[in-house]
């Protein structure tokens, strides 16, 4: 008898996912998820497959506590739309792309979202596209920056990282990265190993880190006021890694620095009184947010969500071969 897999995030629209999903387990597919119908209906399943874009629902043991799930396979590498604690207490597996190298390696997506997002606060994109649709015609007031010779500090040197720093030197920039976990030379690259007064010199300054409990809050003021007037900031790893209302006092009291992410603070639980989201709702040239679509690309959700999904298929027969299913 086929296993049990309730689906909780869009997959309709990746090719032959759906194939693979029911040949291998009986599905249902609940693309956008309720809190409530998912407590509700969570009972019959034995898996759940989930992925944190898109998703308004935090797995944690309200959800988890009166089900018999055996695993949630996520296909992303960040778990934070996951109660970790609860899931690791009450024996549940949790199955993530977050150690699988050989297939992150080839996701580049979100690094391209970052740069192109760089490129966007650099030529002012957004804001002169704006002032067209007003029926103006001047370039007078959106005089950019060129990427050639301007400093760019990377903080978090990991896969992201690396590959967001290769776009940005082959265009010319002066990359820098801060990863206290990493320690390479080259003379293409330098290494800050203390974030502080020479913040003052970075053009652009990328979060490319993961939403660690270390890493909650990780700029703020503490670090706010070393950077630049007329700083860009990029966020494409979680909206937790930033301190939303440090930020939109730095943004205040410096009119030209720019704030352009893929992620908000409290995606899978209250987004509608989120104070970032609110705050570009008026119209503020200073934020430029997308819908956490960093990762969200035709051949990157495919490699992604099938590799995830064969993780999940694989661990189904091993519990099975080994009598471990009940």
């Amino acid at each position: 008898m086929k296993s049990k897999l309730f689906i909780i995030t869009p997959v309709k629209h990746i090719k032959n996912f759906l194939n693979l999903a029911k040949k291998n387990f009986q599905i249902s597919v609940y693309e956008k998820p309720k809190k409530r119908a998912l407590i509700k209906n969570i009972k019959k399943f034995d898996y759940i497959f989930t992925n944190p874009n898109m998703s308004k629902i935090f797995l944690d043991g309200e959800i988890l506590k009166n089900s018999k799930i055996k695993a949630i396979c996520t296909a992303s590498t960040g778990t934070n739309h996951i109660d970790l604690s609860y899931v690791k207490k009450n024996g549940i597996k949790l199955l993530s792309l977050t150690q699988e190298k050989k297939i992150i390696r080839k996701l580049s997506s979100t690094a391209e979202l970052a740069f192109c997002l760089s490129l966007m606060g650099l030529r002012h994109i957004n804001e002169s596209s704006k002032s067209v649709k007003k029926g103006e015609w001047s370039y007078l007031d959106y005089v950019g920056r060129s990427l050639n010779n301007i400093n760019i500090l990377t903080i978090g040197y990991g896969r992201l990282g690396r590959i967001y720093s290769k776009f940005c030197m082959s265009f010319g920039a002066n990359m820098s990265f801060y990863d206290p976990y990493v320690n390479i030379k080259s003379k293409k690259l330098n290494r800050i190993t203390k974030l502080g007064k020479d913040l003052k010199k970075f053009d652009i300054i990328s979060l490319n880190i993961h939403a660690l409990k270390k890493n909650i809050n990780f700029l703020s003021n503490r670090l706010f006021k070393y950077f630049k007037q007329d700083v860009i900031i990029i966020n494409t790893s979680r909206g937790e890694v930033i301190n939303e209302e440090h930020l939109l006092k730095f943004l205040k009291n410096n009119r030209k620095s720019k704030y352009l992410a893929d992620v908000i603070k409290g995606e899978q639980r209250n987004i509608e009184n989120n104070i970032l989201l609110k705050e570009y709702k008026k119209q503020n040239d200073q934020i430029f947010l997308t819908p956490h679509i960093g990762g969200m690309t035709e051949q990157g959700q495919a490699l992604a969500y099938k590799h995830a999904l064969n993780m999940l298929i694989k661990y189904d027969k091993y519990l099975k071969k080994n009598n471990k299913f009940c």
